[in-house]
């Protein structure tokens, strides 16, 4: 996956917005915003999932561009084939689990790893909508956290989120600055949106 692949990012010089749109886009206007003199702080997020973005914007637009961070895939590239066992990109990990699941694990057609990703792989299908709901909350509460943390009625609009009040969360943001405002809205219904869905 390329960098042009990721997600769509947002930028805010403090409470103003600076651009919204790809990670290529954004960079680049918000390069343009601190040679402007942004106040800042400035800070670039993840639409998606409201995680802040680092960016290296030092150097030419290009070199700007080149150091892009390339987003994960959970895809599996193909692998290259060689002599003996084909190397296929699993990585281990440790897991403690107790001697029974252990014990059931083992006596699973395949064995342990093949069980233990057949269950993810089920959870992950089984599980999409509530998951998706999940994170979207997750992401209105990262963005807050570190957009609206010191913006009055921070802690009354973020019960007013976790408990779906939505006129209420709309009526404790109106004061808000204008463009954080309206980002944390859109956030918020889309996970209102999920969490329906879900």
């Amino acid at each position: 996956m390329s960098a042009s692949d990721a997600p769509p990012c947002i930028a805010f010089d403090g409470h103003r917005l600076i651009a919204a749109g790809t990670l290529a886009e954004v960079a680049l206007a918000t390069r343009r915003a601190i040679d402007a003199g942004a106040e800042g702080p400035v800070l670039v997020f993840d639409q998606h999932s409201g995680r802040p973005v680092e960016l290296d914007l030092r150097g030419s637009q290009e070199e700007v561009l080149a150091r892009l961070p390339v987003p994960e895939t959970d895809e599996e590239e193909p692998a290259p084939r060689g002599p003996g066992r084909p190397k296929l990109g699993v990585v281990a990990r440790e897991v403690t689990l107790l001697p029974r699941h252990w014990d059931w694990l083992a006596s699973q057609p395949g064995g342990a790893s093949a069980t233990l990703r057949r269950l993810v792989e089920d959870a992950r299908r089984t599980h999409r909508e509530r998951d998706a709901a999940r994170i979207a909350g997750e992401a209105v509460d990262r963005f807050m956290t570190a957009m609206t943390g010191n913006l009055p009625g921070h802690e009354e609009a973020s019960r007013a989120f976790w408990r779906r009040e939505r006129e209420r969360f709309m009526h404790v943001t109106d004061a808000w600055p204008a463009d954080v405002r309206e980002h944390v809205r859109r956030l918020a219904t889309r996970a209102w949106q999920a969490t329906v869905a879900g």
